[in-house]
């Protein structure tokens, strides 16, 4: 099985370039939404969420505005809801893996935010940045509901450049010319994944 790892800063198109993945039958582990199960009600980080910081959960679930108002500015909160919530979805990454597996499938995404930040790079066998222009992208951030101009600076801030990780890439699908040209891009990736002569970056980062 080669891994596919899926990544790209806010409002540059990743869910939808995921989506495309899914369309061509390929099994994604979306990562944020892990985490949204692990907050909702009956999740298995409520419990551990509310021990942590009391008052952030609300009707069985993690108030998700209200742990970003208790982290906010905290380093070591952000720390401790790293080591809560990191362990719970890497089981559920390696359940996927698992379920992947059993179905002897040849290629599985994982669509991470922060796959570069976090280091999670190094597991993969090929590197995907979703990425567009920095107009493109702004604009779409700020169509999101509750989105405001300063709080795209702070998430920004704490995001990897997108020059950086378009430098760290084996791929780049540039979604800043509409849907068809990016699911031709997608189409790309996976004919050269799935060519028996791709060389993995794990193995030339010297991973047997």
């Amino acid at each position: 099985m080669r891994v596919i790892g899926l990544t790209g800063s806010i409002g540059m198109g990743k869910s939808t370039t995921a989506a495309m993945f899914a369309e061509q039958g390929i099994p994604v582990f979306d990562a944020d939404a892990a985490v949204h199960a692990l907050y909702a009600t009956g999740g298995e980080a409520v419990p551990l969420v509310e021990a942590a910081f009391p008052g952030v959960t609300k009707d069985g679930a993690v108030d998700r505005e209200a742990l970003r108002q208790a982290i906010l500015g905290a380093p070591e909160a952000i720390r401790r809801i790293g080591e809560i919530v990191h362990p719970l979805v890497h089981q559920k990454r390696e359940a996927f893996f698992d379920a992947v597996r059993a179905r002897k499938l040849e290629i599985a995404v994982l669509d991470v935010p922060l796959l570069l930040e976090n280091g999670g790079d190094s597991i993969v066998d090929a590197l995907v940045v979703v990425s567009s222009t920095p107009e493109i992208q702004r604009a779409r951030a700020l169509a999101r509901e509750g989105m405001t101009p300063e709080r795209l600076d702070a998430i920004l801030a704490q995001q990897m450049p997108d020059a950086e990780k378009r430098r760290r890439a084996d791929f780049v699908i540039d979604t800043s010319h509409g849907l068809e040209p990016a699911r031709a891009q997608v189409a790309a990736v996976l004919e050269a994944v799935r060519d028996p002569a791709w060389v993995s970056r794990r193995k030339s980062l010297g991973d047997t």
